[in-house]
């Protein structure tokens, strides 16, 4: 009888060892903002940029949005990007729930160096956000990429193949197009109908919306509008419909 007390009680110690797994926080959304810091976008663009995401989310409207959700929290990252080599998590995952939440992820983020690097690859920005949402701590009853940039894929695969990807996974795609008609750092030229390209190639999803910026300056306003409409989940207003 002792032999096999002690082989059963040998059996157990891996279970008793192993360590509980940590339960994810459940939240509304999960939602990752990929922003455009390619070469096409100057010192200025960039800075307009981030301070039209700070002043959103630190805006009351968006934490009554926040607030106003069956759970009363969310979750986002802010990851910048380039060219297929160049995606850069600046402030992760974060539980947004109130005021002082806001206030620590803009905190990071302000505190976070500005930095660009060359060429645009949507794809690879939505292939590694579609990568943060596994193993990220929370459960949300929706996953949202928002996209934000002026131009179109240049890099990378197709970015239709990535669009496509991230919906087979259960993740939804907006779009912020900046209709910029300002030249290039490098004097090239803008993307015409930029709004329709992201129309026709970047969003997707259920409720997949876009919400065009015509210049860097009107951003912070597109970008407070889109942020009301994602955390609402709501595909209506001054919005194309996905597919």
């Amino acid at each position: 009888m002792r032999p096999l007390v002690v082989s059963v009680l040998v059996a157990a110690l891996p279970l008793l060892s192993a360590p509980a797994t940590k339960a994810e926080v459940p939240v509304d959304l999960e939602l990752v903002l990929a922003v455009d810091v390619s070469g096409s976008v100057d010192e200025e663009e960039a800075k307009l940029q981030r301070s039209g995401y700070i002043d959103a989310l630190l805006n009351p409207k968006v934490i009554g949005a926040i607030r106003s959700g069956p759970l009363g929290r969310i979750a986002v990252a802010y990851m910048e990007w380039a060219g297929d080599h160049y995606q850069r998590v600046t402030v992760g995952w974060t539980l947004l729930d109130g005021p002082a939440a806001a206030q620590s992820f803009v905190g990071s983020l302000e505190e976070a160096p500005l930095r660009t690097a060359q060429w645009t690859s949507i794809s690879a920005a939505i292939d590694r956000a579609t990568t943060l949402f596994d193993g990220n701590g929370f459960e949300g009853t929706r996953r949202v990429i928002d996209v934000s940039g002026d131009g179109v894929n240049n890099r990378g695969r197709a970015v239709q193949d990535a669009r496509d990807a991230a919906l087979a996974a259960g993740i939804t795609i907006n779009g912020l197009p900046i209709l910029n008609d300002r030249p290039n750092p490098w004097g090239g030229p803008t993307t015409p109908n930029l709004d329709l390209y992201y129309r026709d190639n970047v969003i997707g999803g259920p409720g997949a919306f876009l919400v065009p910026a015509v210049s860097f300056e009107s951003f912070a306003d597109a970008i407070l509008s889109k942020l009301l409409l994602e955390i609402a989940g709501i595909g209506t207003g001054t919005v194309y419909a996905g597919r």
